[in-house]
């Protein structure tokens, strides 16, 4: 059986996110940028994934909240741990 789902590897220089079902594959790469200098290596992945779709969701563009909807892609911003003030 193979296996789907989420799936994140970690090594030197990147993660890769691996996305699958039996309709659909793909594979994110997460690298450092000038955007995730301030992030552990371990967490770059969720920091650039939580800032990338905090950025896009800003845009309020159309066409990006209609694909959003399309697949059933929602994101909202939380409190960071510790920054409840």
């Amino acid at each position: 059986m193979v296996p789907y789902g989420v799936t994140i590897k970690e090594d030197v220089g990147d993660t890769r996110i691996e996305i699958e079902c039996e309709h659909q594959n793909g594979l994110i790469y997460v690298v450092p940028s000038e955007a995730s200098w301030v992030c552990d290596s371990s967490n770059i992945h969720a920091h650039a994934l939580a800032g990338f779709f905090r950025e896009l969701c800003e845009l309020s563009d159309s066409r990006v909240s209609a694909l959003m909807q399309r697949w059933g892609l929602y994101y909202r911003s939380r409190p960071i741990r510790g920054d409840e003030t």
